[in-house]
């Protein structure tokens, strides 16, 4: 499980599409209290977050608009509560270049 913290017209199509499902996935973990993944490093960054989750979403949904993809999967904005900027990383955004440039993808890093 990985949110990035680069901007999302860096990611290529794998990245972005992956990162928003994964956030989805995220999502119900924090907000219906589901025990999977619940102490993943990645989970445990975003806890009191809400709002910065919710405005990464959209984010990430202006890119896949952008591209042309169609977006069905709003959150519910009432639930983005909480911090409304990321200030916690796995790894540094320097980091996360160094790990996208690893992968050999059309990632624009």
């Amino acid at each position: 499980m990985r949110i990035w913290d680069l901007e999302p017209e860096r990611l290529c199509r794998q990245h972005l599409l992956g990162e928003h499902r994964e956030l989805h996935a995220l999502w119900v973990i924090l907000t219906q209290d589901k025990q999977g993944f619940s102490r993943h490093p990645e989970t445990l960054r975003w806890r009191g977050k809400l709002q910065a989750l919710y405005l990464r979403h959209e984010a990430l949904v202006v890119e896949m608009g952008r591209r042309g993809y169609r977006h069905n999967t709003p959150l519910p904005a009432a639930q983005a509560t909480g911090l409304a900027q990321q200030d916690e990383y796995k790894d540094s955004p320097a980091a996360q270049v160094e790990i996208l440039r690893g992968k050999g993808c059309a990632c624009r890093v």
